[in-house]
């Protein structure tokens, strides 16, 4: 069976989004994180990493986005989860990354809860 990912990334006015569908795992988490420092994610801005069409994520994958929140904080921006399935929503509740991640039902929800920042 071949192991899958596809990777989309859009630019809004908030930041970037990565629309992430398929398998997120050991084999895949590296095109992820290659996508990272190409993305131009500028201070204040946010990062979504749409997982709607996710359907399968192992420990590897939760790696690479610790990774992705990482490089946010790097570029002195933030980071939100949108669509995520629950099956791994459940995993984040267990070891309590729904602390560490905002997350929305849709990457639209994640972009107009940013924050803009008015002079």
């Amino acid at each position: 069976m071949t192991k899958h990912l596809t990777l989309h990334s859009r630019a809004t006015t908030a930041g970037p989004v990565i629309e992430l569908a398929g398998e997120l795992d050991h084999h895949t988490a590296p095109e992820v994180r290659d996508a990272l420092p190409g993305l131009g994610l500028r201070p204040g801005q946010q990062l979504v990493l749409d997982l709607m069409g996710i359907t399968f994520c192992d420990s590897s994958g939760i790696t690479i986005l610790i990774a992705a929140r990482n490089h946010a904080l790097a570029c002195d921006a933030s980071i939100a989860l949108a669509g995520v399935p629950e099956r791994l929503a459940r995993i984040f509740r267990i070891v309590g990354l729904d602390h560490v991640f905002p997350t929305h039902p849709t990457a639209q929800a994640a972009e107009d809860a940013w924050p803009t920042v008015t002079d």
